[in-house]
């Protein structure tokens, strides 16, 4: 985040007023690097309300997170192995992946792996590694039979265990074929293991490869988080100014809000990207109402469009 030094009250409210002109001529990126705090204090933000990552603090739940979020836990609990969760750049997994391991059963297990770039014996390691399992060596053997001795005794214990790999379209063809083995980690009634792959449309393509086509026949359970609608992006953005502090003044118009959808197409990211330059220039222009000009002028700056 940037600061603004020692400037003085008098410097600043000079610079704001070289800034206040047409917004068709209003550029964000010259006024960012020492706006930012400025408008956090002029619209009461407790924090910044439209940052891109993943804070479940801000957690909008949608129809399709909600969904995405029911057949996660449904997979889960109900042991069926293999669970596949899909959507596009920015629509809000890895938040929906921090708000089920904060409310899940203290009885299932969890490990989280967030960038799984790395080799098979890696990842073993990774996992075993976030579940608190210790092996006697760390070859490809030990650790697997370790984990399978740890899933039988959780087990035993009534519990569950559960991995979410995070950006799975970026696992290798020998990385999936792991997983595919370790799903075979079962006893005669149900599977030790769910294993969780969250990923980008990818994914979908790569387990598709004829090579892989015994691990995706195995996915029991599938969900693909579709965009936010009209409506979600009018109720999102007030849901993230009010978790802020934001104050009662500020305001979205419907038509600004409506902008918003039309250039982010639903996107939670680029919702947040546009909003953070919408609010800059709002509080350039010293107005509580961001409006559908505000918006088209912030898309141009943010988004080139």
């Amino acid at each position: 985040m940037a600061r603004y030094g020692r400037q003085s009250d008098l410097a600043i409210l000079t610079n704001i007023q070289l800034l206040k002109k047409p917004l068709h001529s209003f550029n964000i990126k010259k006024t960012l690097c020492y706006n930012h705090s400025m408008y956090k204090s002029f619209y009461g933000l407790n924090e910044n309300a439209f940052n891109i990552t993943s804070d479940p603090a801000f957690y909008f739940e949608s129809d399709h997170h909600k969904e995405a979020y029911a057949h996660l836990l449904y997979g889960i609990k109900h042991r069926k192995g293999i669970l596949c969760m899909t959507g596009d750049v920015g629509t809000g997994k890895t938040t929906l992946c921090r708000i089920l391991l904060n409310q899940i059963d203290p009885s299932i297990k969890t490990a989280f792996i967030l960038n799984p770039n790395f080799s098979q014996i890696q990842l073993l390691q990774l996992i075993t590694k976030d579940l608190g399992v210790i092996a006697k060596r760390n070859n490809k053997l030990d650790l697997i039979n370790t984990l399978n001795d740890f899933l039988i005794a959780e087990t035993s214990k009534g519990n569950n265990v559960a991995v979410i790999i995070d950006e799975a379209q970026n696992l290798l063809v020998k990385q999936l074929e792991q997983i595919r083995l370790l799903s075979n980690l079962e006893t005669e009634k149900f599977k030790l293991l769910q294993i969780i792959l969250v990923g980008q449309p990818e994914l979908l393509q790569n387990l598709k490869k004829p090579s892989l086509r015994q691990l995706d026949s195995r996915i029991a359970v599938r969900y693909h988080i579709q965009p936010l609608t009209k409506e979600d992006v009018r109720h999102y953005i007030a849901h993230r100014l009010k978790v802020a502090g934001a104050s009662s003044k500020l305001q979205f118009t419907t038509e600004a809000a409506d902008a918003v959808f039309h250039f982010s197409k639903g996107t939670p990211r680029v919702i947040n990207i546009l909003c953070e330059h919408a609010l800059l220039a709002g509080f350039v222009n010293e107005t509580f109402t961001i409006s559908e000009d505000i918006v088209k002028s912030a898309a141009k700056e943010a988004l080139n469009n």
